[in-house]
Parts: C-alpha cells; sequence; structure tokens
C-alpha cells in the first residue's frame, strides 16, 4: 500500500469520525476533503474542484427547484388530501397509502422536502382520527427513504452511481432503470410494517412521554401557547413619549419582543406587525410578549405604561400577528446558537417567542443553543411566517392556528406545475435529452412560467446539500487514481474467495449499507460505486448488478434516527427513542439487502 493510498484512507476515516460526531457540519467535512486532497498534492486544484460542476451537482440543484414548485402550487399536499380522503379512518389504509404516496412523490422531490411536507399532514390526520402519529411517521419516511430506490432522479446518491458508470465507460442508468427493484422493495417494506414492524412501534402515551408535537395541523392559537407557557405572558403597553432611543438599546439584554403595534388615534381596528424601523408616537398601543420580571422591566421606563393582558383584548392583533410552531431541521443554520446571538428577527423578519425542548417548555430561550428537533413557536406578520416555513430545509411547519390555515401559495399554477414535472419524465424516459438536461429544462420552465420566482427558486436550494455532494466527489477520483479501489477489492477476494458474484454483491451491499450509519448517503455512494465496478471488472461480470447493489444500500439507512435527515425529521413529532430504529430499521436494512441480491440479476444479468 503506498502513502498515498494510505493518506485517502486515513482522510476518509477522519471524514467519517467528523460526520459520525454529529458535531461538524457536512458540507464543511466535505469541504475540508477538498482542501486536504489539493494541499497533499493527491488531486490537482481542478480535480478536487471539479465536483462544482459535475452534472451531479447541477441535476441535485434544480430537483429542489421543481420539489418546491410541487410543493408551492399545491401538488405535494393535494396527494396528502386524497390520501386523507382514502385512508379514513382506518389504520392500515392510511399505512399504505402513506408509504405510497411518500414514496412515489419522493420518485422527483427530495426526500427530506417529502418528510417536511407530509408531518403536517399526518398530524392533522392523527387529530381527525384519534390515531398516535408515532404509528405513521416512522413508516412514511422509511417510504420516502425508498423513494430512493425507484428512480434516477429521487436521491443523489443514484446519480453519483450512474456516473461512476457512465466514468468507467458504461452506459449510464436510465430514468426507470432500476424501478421494477424499487418496486418489490416498496411492496416488501409496507407488508413488513403492517405485519411486523407496527407491533414494535411506541403507543400514543409512549410517544406523549418522550414529548411529541401536538397532534394537530390546525390548533387554536390558545392550545399553542399553552404547550409553550405563553398564556400569561402576552401584553398590551401604551407609549406614553416617543423613544429617544433605538429598539436596540431599548431592548439590549432584555427578554420582552415588541410583536405588533396598534394606534388608535387614526381609527385604526387592526394593528400592524411590528418591525424595529417602525415610528412610534404617544398613545400607540403595543403587543408584547415576555416574563412577568421582563415585562417590569419595560414598565418601568418612561416611554411605556402597561395596560393590561392580552387575553382581555385578543381581536384587535390576530389579523397583523401570526404564530406557527415548527420544528427546527437538523440542517438548519440556526442549529448551534442561540436566538439572541442569531438575531432571528433581522434574518427571517419575525420573532422566536418560546422553545420546547423534549417535553418542557425552556424558561428562558433567548440565551439557549438550539438543537435539531427544538420546537420553536414564532410570532410576526403573516407573510413573514408563510414565507419561513417554506423553508423546509431550515424548519417544518408542526401547527398554525385553525383561525390562518393558508392554502398552498400558488395553487392556481397547480396543472402548469403537473405538465412541467409530465414533461420532465417524458423528456428522461424518451432519450431525446440526458436526463441532467430535461431536469435542467424543467427547473427553468418552473421560473419562466411563474409558478415560483427566481429568488424563491434560488432560495429553495440546499446549498449546504450542494457542496456536500460536490465536495465528496473527488475522493472517488482520488480513490482510483491512488489505486484504493484496487486495495479495497483486493481486500474484499481475500475475504470472499471464490465465491459466487451474488455473495460480492452482499458484500458490497453491507459495506455500503455500514457506511452510511457513519457517513451521509451520498458519500457512502461516492466511494463504494467506484469498488463494485472495479469488483465487477476482477469478476468479469456486468456492472450494473454491482451498481445497484450500492445504490440500493445508499437509500437504506434505516437504522439509527441520525443517518439522513430523512430520518431525524419525525424523531420529534413522533416521539421515537433510539431503539426504535434499531429494532426496526434493522431487520428492514436485512430484508432490502435480500431482496436485492435476489432479483437484481433478473433485470440486470451477471
Amino acid at each position: 500500500m503506498t502513502s498515498d493510498v494510505l493518506f485517502v484512507f486515513i482522510l476518509i476515516g477522519i471524514a467519517g469520525a467528523m460526520m459520525a460526531s454529529n458535531r461538524v457540519r457536512f458540507d464543511l467535512v466535505a469541504l475540508i476533503v477538498v482542501v486536504a486532497l489539493i494541499l497533499s498534492g493527491i488531486l490537482t486544484a481542478d480535480q478536487a474542484l471539479a465536483g462544482f460542476g459535475s452534472p451531479v451537482v447541477i441535476m441535485v440543484a434544480a430537483l429542489l427547484i421543481i420539489g418546491e414548485m410541487l410543493d408551492r402550487t399545491g401538488v405535494a399536499h393535494a396527494i396528502g388530501n386524497l390520501i386523507l380522503k382514502r385512508g379514513g379512518q382506518n389504520e392500515n389504509r392510511l399505512v399504505i397509502y402513506l408509504m405510497l404516496g411518500a414514496a412515489f412523490l419522493g420518485c422527483v422531490m427530495s426526500s427530506t422536502a417529502i418528510v417536511a411536507i407530509f408531518i403536517p399532514i399526518i398530524l392533522r390526520i392523527t387529530a381527525e382520527t384519534g390515531i398516535s402519529q408515532s404509528r405513521l411517521l416512522l413508516p412514511m419516511s422509511y417510504a420516502a427513504l425508498i423513494s430512493g430506490m425507484l428512480t434516477l432522479i429521487a436521491t443523489p446518491p443514484n446519480l453519483v452511481v450512474s456516473d461512476s458508470l457512465q466514468d468507467a465507460g458504461y452506459a449510464p442508468l436510465g430514468f426507470f432503470s432500476f424501478f421494477p427493484i424499487g418496486l418489490v422493495i416498496l411492496l416488501a417494506a409496507v407488508v413488513y410494517m403492517l405485519a411486523f414492524a407496527r407491533r414494535l412501534l411506541p403507543q400514543s402515551e409512549e410517544s406523549s412521554a418522550a414529548g411529541a408535537a401536538p397532534a394537530h395541523a390546525q390548533t387554536p392559537s390558545v392550545a399553542l401557547l399553552d404547550a409553550y407557557n405563553l398564556l400569561e405572558r402576552f401584553y398590551v403597553f401604551e407609549v406614553a413619549q416617543a423613544p429617544s432611543l433605538s429598539f436596540k438599546e431599548i431592548f439590549k439584554g432584555l427578554d420582552a419582543r415588541i410583536l405588533a403595534r396598534r394606534r388608535p388615534s387614526k381609527g385604526q381596528k387592526v394593528a400592524d406587525s411590528f418591525v424595529p424601523e417602525m415610528a412610534l408616537y404617544a398613545r400607540d398601543r403595543l403587543l408584547v410578549v415576555g416574563e412577568e420580571a421582563e415585562i417590569e422591566k419595560l414598565n418601568s421606563r418612561p416611554e411605556f405604561n402597561m395596560l393590561n393582558h392580552v387575553r382581555e383584548d385578543t381581536a384587535e392583533w390576530r389579523d397583523s400577528v401570526g404564530i406557527a410552531d415548527v420544528l427546527v431541521h437538523p440542517n438548519a443554520t440556526i442549529v448551534g446558537q442561540s436566538i439572541r446571538d442569531f438575531e432571528f428577527r433581522d434574518v427571517y423578519g419575525i420573532e422566536v417567542v418560546g422553545v420546547v425542548r423534549g417535553e418542557d417548555a425552556l424558561e428562558n430561550p433567548f440565551n439557549t443553543k438550539l438543537k435539531s428537533g427544538d420546537r420553536l413557536l414564532l410570532a410576526g406578520s403573516w407573510n413573514d411566517i408563510e414565507h419561513l416555513t417554506d423553508l423546509n430545509h431550515d424548519f417544518v411547519l408542526l401547527n398554525i392556528p385553525k383561525e390562518r390555515f393558508g392554502e398552498p401559495v400558488a395553487r392556481h399554477k397547480f396543472a402548469t406545475a403537473l405538465l412541467i414535472l409530465a414533461a420532465m419524465v417524458l423528456l428522461s424516459i424518451s432519450g431525446l435529452v440526458p436526463v441532467v438536461v430535461a431536469v435542467l429544462v424543467a427547473a427553468t420552465a418552473a421560473v419562466v412560467f411563474r409558478t415560483l420566482t427566481p429568488e424563491l427558486a434560488y432560495g429553495s436550494i440546499h446549498w449546504s446539500s450542494i457542496v456536500l455532494v460536490a465536495g465528496m466527489l473527488p475522493l472517488a477520483t482520488a480513490l482510483q487514481q491512488t489505486g484504493g479501489a484496487d486495495v479495497v477489492v483486493d481486500a474484499l477476494f481475500d475475504l470472499v474467495g471464490d465465491a459466487s458474484p451474488q455473495v460480492m454483491m452482499a458484500s458490497l451491499f453491507l459495506i455500503t449499507a455500514a457506511l452510511g450509519l457513519v457517513l451521509s448517503n451520498t458519500a457512502s455512494a461516492v466511494l463504494v460505486a467506484p469498488i463494485a465496478i472495479v469488483a465487477s471488472e476482477t469478476l468479469g461480470v456486468s456492472p450494473y448488478p454491482m451498481a445497484i447493489c450500492v445504490l440500493m444500500a445508499a437509500s437504506a439507512a434505516f437504522s439509527t434516527p441520525v443517518s439522513t435527515p430523512v430520518v431525524t425529521l419525525v424523531v420529534a413529532p413522533g416521539g421515537y427513542r433510539f431503539a426504535d430504529f434499531l429494532k426496526i430499521g434493522l431487520p428492514l436494512t436485512a430484508l432490502v439487502g435480500v431482496i436485492t441480491v435476489w432479483i437484481t440479476p433478473w433485470f440486470f444479468p451477471l
């Protein structure tokens, strides 16, 4: 083993350790890998940075735009409503429809986006049926993962594997190349969940004890405030005199927030959502939130006089101040920062007025560093709240007051979105243009036909995911260029000997699935795909069955709640524990592996 090969293996180990620790952002790990490969001389700068111009990266970005289009135009929500209508009160039917709906919608959307969209739908279903959300959320998230086994564009690892085949001189995978295999796995997973795994899912009382979110997507405002211990913390103030200081100076170190202003002198019946630049005049009335001690500090200032608790006068504030209960996404930029340091209002234009961690509302939320899975109660203008909850790679909407349950913001473009989606699929399977071109055309059409604005299109791209994919791709180049892939293949042959190709397929599946426990699924595919191709050439068999095993294993991240955001997102609202994923995920991973090794040669002969 040469020093270059050893360096690459050590680099992979360090990257895996950093990812497994959950203390270093995955995109930062990817950039560290790029820099290390350049400084070590393993790759030139052009080679190490080539991933940022890869068709895989461009396709991932375009697919995120398409997913945003389907969300904003109501296509995704229409599927949720259809599931609710068809599933009725029957838990078995609901599990079937939810899993099929999440899997098939995930064929053309990001799996993470699917889960973010389906969480409030499931919370609404459970509120109307009385079924525990813990019985539905995990099957849905597993189905969203399985969507990656259905079409080429469903998840980045598929694109990585196809690109690896093309780089090795083979034809790339087609749009529906492995759909029959994925469909068998999906149906087997549905049967598995209904016949076996459902018995292991926590019941409603268990999920409640674990701090699950309220099971309603249209909860009354008073119930949301009560969940955050905020019913006694809203007050109405009157401005005694125009403040001479800026609001930042007045509220520096003060854990109280102004949410809205009403100007009685002009006969206004509704208030305006407050912004720091807003001018205040004597007799203006303000809606303020804070603990009693903080309210007393504000009341002691000569500019303000407290009048009463807001519960005595709510109607005047309802139209101007919205609230929403959201979940912090594992990849949110705010993770690891406090609300005070992050300056939430400056970034998003709204305030965080409460934080729930586990089952407890935090007494001092403004100085606490936020974690993935924390729940936030947001307050601000309805437009700002709706814009923020569109950022489903930062926040997942759990509840909004039933007084304001908004329709998709671009429902009038519903038919347009469906036509764009259909055209993309038809172009992809026709072979008239490469798949990346078909996806790019669809993303462009989404903006041209105004299903979303250019700003929203750019905002829908999860740039940390783009950096992760682009930064990890050079590792495959480094493995091949240094001979590292050959070293791994030789080790595999020493282990399995002269066993059949199916044994090699099973070994590749196990390696990819095991790496997926500590690396992202994209990184796992990047590392193992070239190894699979070399192994097949050494055996003298087709590379496609080996590549398909890698592809399927990369989407089989069922066993831990931290392997992928697709699963992590349901932990808090479902009240799941780590053991739940081991009990249910490990057997499902084994089932997927057996099916993949067994039936793949039927469709891709060795």
